[in-house]
């Protein structure tokens, strides 16, 4: 992913300035801000959810997703995995079924369905958790799912919007490890979030925003807010 002196607003406001940056296939980054900093529209710039003012966003094969037509941006979100801090699942339905849900509302026949689903659950170690209702697992479990639903595309880049913002300390380093874990395996991993302790354990590359601009870019980082 490339930026080009992206900026964005909202109405007469801008609250993204002239932001440039590139972030390598296969990176693992972080991306820290205190609320209002710019962070969350960036997020929201990279799914191609909010357009921008000025300047370009090319994705890894070139393209200018900023341009791109509604066929062409669903296209575009297909590589992506996305990671909600408020998980979005259904409560009242297993592992499987929530899995499934996802599948069956992108297109995906049954029988795809039937095939994917236990080597998706294997990635994110869950499979023999498969028929447990999402209701009675931690809040790791939880987020895992989280995850396995999210690799149903194979993207090739995952974003996380604080994943862990809602666990414990335990919870929230088992999710960021099985995230490391896929990184490993090549994906691109983008992770927004609050967790100092998180940031300073792992070192890897830190984009810090503030008042809309990128206060600082390290490569092998620290919380530095």
């Amino acid at each position: 992913m490339k930026y080009s002196n992206v900026s964005v607003a909202y109405g007469e406001r801008t609250i993204l300035h002239d932001i440039s940056l590139e972030i390598q296939p296969g990176e693992f980054v972080f991306l820290i801000g205190s609320s209002g900093s710019g962070k969350t529209s960036f997020i929201r710039t990279l799914l191609g959810a909010k357009k921008i003012k000025s300047g370009k966003i090319l994705d890894d094969a070139g393209n200018d997703i900023s341009t791109l037509s509604p066929k062409k941006l669903l296209q575009y979100r297909r590589n992506l995995g996305i990671i909600f801090q408020d998980f979005k699942l259904l409560p009242r339905k297993t592992v499987r079924e929530n899995v499934a849900f996802a599948m069956e509302v992108c297109g995906y026949s049954q029988k795809e369905i039937h095939k994917r689903i236990p080597e998706i659950l294997a990635q994110v170690s869950l499979l023999a958790k498969k028929e447990k209702f999402v209701e009675t697992l931690s809040g790791g479990e939880i987020q895992r799912t989280c995850i396995a639903r999210a690799l149903i595309h194979h993207p090739q880049i995952i974003i996380g919007d604080e994943p862990t913002g809602n666990l414990d300390k335990h919870n929230a380093l088992e999710v960021i490890h099985l995230l490391e874990k896929l990184n490993e395996q090549g994906k691109t991993v983008i992770v927004a979030t609050h967790d100092e302790h998180l940031v300073n354990t792992l070192k890897k590359r830190v984009i810090a925003f503030k008042d809309g601009k990128i206060f600082s870019d390290e490569k092998n980082g620290t919380y530095c807010l």
